[in-house]
């Protein structure tokens, strides 16, 4: 580990350890559960929104925590496996859409492209970032004791990120985003480089939307299955 690079988390006390899980629980499964079977559409965003300025707060206060950490690894981009991520998300997209909604395929380029052109601005500041924020650092730094091994602590970080978006009851969107958090799991925790995981978010969102399959993605289509 360089020293640029975050440190480990250290073993909390007992009650610590207590805290921890009981905060775990309630942000990372009960708050999506939650959101998925209680609340109406129209009240996902804001409660989203809720639980990020939480999820921040947290890491504001995780002892160890600076926030010029999430700066660092910019220049180690490996821009290669960034690419490669890309070249493939587009690949499973294309499969998808004209597999399950071909007359959405590319719909929102073609229909509404200043809408889309919003979307590839917007995406990373207000999406990605504050997702991979709630996801990567708060999730490894602040509950890393709490986590099994690399690998496994990736896939457990990975099922999470798809039960955050068990609110869109699609198996496409639970699918897309498990694949997706394994990668976003991978360029912060084993590559150490969170600008890397933020830039691999944006593109998956923009590469998403431009096939067509943001309609899986749009509260105003939730339709409980109950």
């Amino acid at each position: 580990m360089s020293k640029t690079d975050p440190m480990p988390a250290t073993a909390p006390g007992e009650r610590a350890r207590q805290r921890l899980w009981a905060e775990f629980a309630l942000l990372f499964v009960a708050a999506p559960l939650a959101m998925a079977l209680a609340l109406p559409p129209a009240a996902l965003f804001p409660a989203l929104f809720t639980l990020t300025a939480l999820g921040l707060g947290l890491l504001h206060v995780t002892e160890g925590f600076h926030w010029r950490e999430l700066g660092q690894g910019v220049r180690r981009i490996d821009w290669r496996a960034v690419l490669i991520f890309a070249a493939v998300t587009l690949a499973v997209a294309l499969a998808v859409v004209f597999a399950t909604a071909p007359s959405s395929a590319f719909s929102l380029v073609r229909e509404r492209p200043v809408l889309f052109a919003m979307i590839v601005l917007l995406y990373p500041p207000l999406s990605a970032l504050p997702q991979e924020i709630v996801f990567r650092p708060l999730f490894f730094r602040r509950y890393g004791a709490l986590l099994p091994g690399l690998w496994p602590a990736i896939a457990l970080n990975a099922g999470l990120f798809s039960l955050a978006h068990l609110m869109y009851w699609s198996w496409i969107v639970a699918a897309m985003t498990f694949c997706g958090g394994l990668a976003f799991g991978w360029a912060y925790e084993a590559r150490r480089n969170f600008p890397m995981a933020v830039a691999m978010h944006s593109i998956a969102g923009w590469v998403l939307f431009a096939v067509g399959l943001g309609v899986f993605f749009y509260s105003g289509n939730v339709t409980r299955p109950f």
